[in-house]
């Protein structure tokens, strides 16, 4: 089957061919309707494929809901990792899909969603449904039915919490939406899995899909090397794993809309397994979206790793480990605190900084499986402290002051919500912040793919010793072959350096 065409979605042609070969990769980018069964699957379902005349395709499984196709037992494309789309995009369609991913719509419904868009609800509503096929509202009830699926089949939690859980208004709505999606009542889903509704209230352990490769080198091993003590951690024998992977895993605490989270995330040959202690199950939706930005999981590497492979300079670093992703975060507010913190100082001096400001401001938890102790601290908290008990230079306890002030009030926006010219821009204006701090908040809080750290010490060196030019302009310029997937260069050229996003723990 030839590639498609980086960032283009896939025409009727080559979603045909993706699921006559069960491609994998096409997982999340599109959903097969089956005409003659009613049911709708996932590209690499394990079925027969039906016959081309009886396939139709569907950009979201909430149009397929809609168009009244039920999910397939065998495949569950409500499992699939979600589309690359919308972490490529900053328009508003790639704002909406974000923002109902982290359980906006739940929250505060469809016209909170508009607010935070700028948009009116019609406008947000009418691109919805002309690129999705379905509106915010069927979107929203996909992934309640999701959640609630995740819960029935892995908590013992008595049915009516689990349909508040999830989102719905009221447990008929929940039982109505579960026979319609899955064709099956909610107790017949639970006893369709053995062991299903073992385990502790609160405690759940998940497996995060991806699309292969994914190599976890740069993604645990910068999280761990860079942990802020009482907020993260590396445990080496946390979640067992399977003969010949890690045992390790990385953990850290959330700070989610109703109460606080636990997580531990571990890497496995196809999935990434998740261990989630939640206050309020009401936050698993909103938790299991963050984990999965902060590890890129819906990033689609084969497009990626083509167009940088395109680069003979390059080649040679995607070839020796496919599959990089770009370590993003979970708070996009507590990352560019951090950026303005190891400004200028070494990873060690930044964890140490970060851990001072965490054990003087940040709110205290109770770990019974680990060492972690708090939340790191919210903009409001930080917005109180007094800059000149701050162990750094004046210059920069101005930028702390003035970034967290603008945080705490609403100015600067850096969340799923966030227009990214914009932001950039209300970055670049704050003081002491240049292209580095702009950038890699870009990178790793924005979410933009595109973002390059020309500046970077080891990303200049790297590129002098690949024979790229070394110098912000020249680099820059040759860069621009790697678009849209700049920032994943950077990561190839940072596994060639000593930087912390080469090492993994043992």
């Amino acid at each position: 089957m030839q590639t498609r065409q980086t960032g283009a979605r896939p025409d009727r042609e080559h979603c045909v061919r993706a699921v006559q070969s069960k491609d994998a990769r096409f997982d999340g980018w599109f959903f097969t309707a089956v005409l003659t069964t009613r049911i709708y699957c996932r590209p690499s379902c394990p079925v027969v494929p039906p016959k081309p005349e009886n396939m139709t395709f569907y950009p979201s499984a909430a149009a397929c809901q809609q168009a009244g196709f039920r999910a397939c037992k065998r495949c569950r494309p409500d499992t699939s990792p979600g589309s690359p789309e919308w972490n490529r995009r900053a328009d508003l369609v790639a704002r909406a899909m974000r923002l109902i991913a982290d359980g906006v719509v739940d929250r505060e419904g469809v016209p909170g969603l508009a607010t935070r868009l700028g948009y009116s609800t019609r406008q947000v509503e009418r691109q919805l449904l002309a690129e999705l096929g379905a509106g915010p509202l069927a979107l929203a009830r996909a992934q309640r039915a999701q959640t609630a699926r995740l819960l029935i089949e892995t908590t013992p939690l008595p049915m009516a919490e689990i349909a508040f859980a999830a989102g719905f208004s009221s447990i008929r709505a929940f039982n109505d939406t579960v026979r319609e999606v899955f064709a099956l009542s909610p107790t017949e889903l639970r006893a369709r899995v053995p062991g299903s509704g073992a385990g502790t209230p609160g405690a759940l352990n998940l497996r995060l899909p991806f699309r292969a490769p994914l190599n976890p080198s740069n993604l645990f091993g910068h999280l761990a090397a860079t942990a802020v003590p009482g907020v993260e951690e590396w445990l080496p024998d946390c979640l067992d794993g399977a003969a010949g992977t890690p045992t390790g895993a990385y953990r850290r605490t959330l700070r989610l809309p109703y109460g606080h989270g636990v997580v531990a995330l571990a890497p496995r040959p196809d999935h990434i397994a998740c261990r989630l202690t939640l206050s309020d199950l009401r936050d698993l939706t909103v938790a299991i979206s963050r984990c999965r930005r902060l590890l890129d999981l819906d990033a689609d590497p084969v497009a990626v790793d083509e167009r940088l492979r395109a680069d003979p300079l390059l080649a040679p670093l995607v070839d020796g480990g496919p599959g990089r992703r770009v370590p993003g975060t979970v708070d996009e507010a507590e990352f560019a605190v951090r950026a303005v913190l190891g400004q200028q100082v070494s990873t060690a001096a930044a964890r140490t900084h970060a851990a001072r400001l965490v054990a003087a401001h940040g709110k205290p938890l109770d770990d019974p499986e680990g060492g972690l102790t708090h939340l790191f601290p919210s903009p409001e908290a930080l917005a109180d402290v007094d800059p000149e008990t701050l162990a750094m230079p004046r210059t920069r306890r101005t930028t702390f002051a003035t970034l967290v002030r603008r945080l705490a009030d609403g100015y600067l926006r850096l969340g799923v919500d966030a227009d990214w010219t914009e932001a950039r821009a209300r970055l670049l204006a704050l003081p002491g912040f240049g292209p580095w701090t702009v950038d890699v908040i870009a990178m790793r809080a924005l979410g933009d793919p595109d973002a390059f750290l020309a500046t970077d010490l080891g990303v200049r060196r790297a590129a002098g010793e690949l024979g790229l030019p070394s110098t912000p302009a020249a680099l820059t310029a040759r860069a621009e072959s790697w678009r849209p997937w700049r920032a994943y260069a950077v990561q190839y050229l940072w596994a060639t350096d000593s930087h912390p996003i080469n090492f993994l723990p043992a």
